[in-house]
């Protein structure tokens, strides 16, 4: 089994390299670490980067997970092409491009690009966003995928994913105590449906929804909190179609729970993601 040992960052392909970086740094808040041939990298926290955005087609995502040792980035290489997966190691530039001693890259069954990443870089600095958005960290992804259940087998049997919650079809997974680092939305093709950063407090999420609504951001969820995960959220508009999320107060799943969790199943639609009310446009969930 792959064991997933954390999130470490996506790769935004846009056609306005300038525009994305004035929009991570102005409305976003995070810092901007480097630019270099066509990328741009961002932090959010002790990563060495969470985000970079590169000149190319805005559908082409790449979601990064860290593995701890050699010996896993080999087996794990190993177990996919025994599956008939594709799998590449990267070059040593490309490892320098992400700030990592190894990766592979391979596609999950739906299509979305994964890598995974060996010794990925930290930072020697504390992270300092441009606006203070009281961002804690960079959590989760929505990740697209054309068939929910067989990828719910995938990222539970060949990598170490559980599933916490459901919502309809859709899966959130956990790979440590956080609800879920992975969140599964049925869709006609692969990609990155939305990236999730966690703030420090409520405080912090209701002062960003007054900030965006000033800055005409388009809201598309919230402020709401999840019944499943018990965060509160606000979804919000960004460059090339992405949708990114703020929350805070997610829940965790601790190591004596894992014998005894059973994931509860929630419908899907408004009532399956918001307890106070707030009513997404489910097609942001499920195209």
């Amino acid at each position: 089994m792959i064991n997933l040992h954390d999130i470490r960052y996506v790769r935004l392909g846009t056609r306005d390299i300038e525009g994305a970086s004035r929009y991570a740094q102005t409305i976003l808040g995070l810092q901007l670490v480097r630019r270099e041939n066509g990328r741009v990298y961002f932090r959010s926290d002790s990563r060495d980067h969470s985000v970079c955005y590169f000149d190319g087609d805005p559908q082409d995502h790449t979601v990064a997970f860290e593995v701890t040792s050699p010996a896993q980035l080999d087996a794990a290489a190993a177990q996919l092409e025994a599956l008939h997966m594709d799998v590449r190691r990267g070059t040593a530039d490309e490892n320098e491009e992400r700030r990592v001693f190894d990766h592979i890259v391979f596609h999950d069954p739906s299509g979305n690009r994964i890598e995974l990443v060996l010794r990925p870089q930290a930072s020697s600095r504390r992270y300092h966003g441009t606006r203070d958005a009281g961002i804690d960290a960079f959590s989760h992804v929505g990740l697209r995928t054309t068939n929910p259940i067989r990828d719910e087998a995938f990222w539970t049997t060949v990598c170490n994913a559980r599933v916490s919650d459901r919502i309809g079809d859709a899966p959130l997974l956990r790979i440590d105590e956080v609800h879920h680092k992975i969140a599964l939305f049925p869709s006609e093709y692969p990609g990155v449906q939305h990236v999730n950063f966690q703030v420090g407090s409520i405080d912090d999420l209701m002062r960003s929804y007054y900030f965006l609504l000033e800055q005409r951001v388009p809201i598309r969820f919230g402020p709401g909190r999840h019944p499943t995960s018990n965060a509160m959220f606000l979804y919000f508009a960004g460059p090339d179609g992405m949708i990114y999320e703020y929350s805070t107060g997610v829940r965790m799943i601790h190591p004596e729970e894992e014998t005894t969790h059973v994931p509860r199943q929630f419908p899907f639609g408004p009532e399956g993601f918001c307890t106070w009310g707030a009513k997404p446009d489910i097609a942001e969930f499920s195209v």
